[in-house]
């Protein structure tokens, strides 16, 4: 029997978060410190159940809504930028780039495990988060999931992930 299958499309108001950032594009130029309103889209694909659910998809938009308030009213850092050196006290963290160097109290700063803050960056980390459970995955019968994120209208960076023999 042929499986049919469907891709459920989230793209929920409270799937947003306000940061600011600073787009590093080489060893001697980035942008100025700046901020968005980030929006987040999900598509996960996935098969149609014969009771005509795919899965109870709440759980990855509670999951998505948890990380944008992760990264709601922060400064945004990439941890693994070759270009960025950070240095921390007990209340500030210093963030060295080339011959200036930016303060920031340690409350305001979420540190990424990313190479820079851009759009492409931030939809590769929601979907790390996403698929992080393997066993979610394939009890949810899920195959593959596209995360975008905005940065306004028109402007997005995405990702896809599709599970292993697809």
């Amino acid at each position: 029997m042929t499986k049919r299958m469907t891709i459920i499309e989230i793209q929920k108001e409270a799937m947003k978060f306000s940061s600011a950032h600073f787009t590093i594009f080489s060893p001697t130029v980035r942008e100025p410190l700046h901020g968005h309103n980030y929006y987040v889209y999900m598509g996960l694909h996935t098969e149609v159940l014969d009771n005509g659910l795919s899965y109870d998809y709440r759980t990855y938009k509670k999951t998505a809504y948890e990380l944008c308030r992760e990264l709601n009213q922060r400064v945004l850092v990439p941890l693994h930028s070759k270009y960025l050196e950070i240095r921390e006290d007990d209340t500030h963290v210093h963030l060295r780039f080339n011959e200036d160097t930016m303060s920031l109290m340690k409350k305001d700063v979420k540190f990424l495990p990313i190479c820079n803050i851009t759009v492409e960056e931030l939809s590769t980390w929601f979907l790390q988060k996403l698929t992080a459970d393997p066993a979610a995955l394939k009890r949810d019968h899920i195959k593959a999931i596209d995360v975008k994120v905005f940065t306004g209208p028109g402007q997005s960076g995405s990702s896809h992930w599709q599970s292993e023999g697809q």
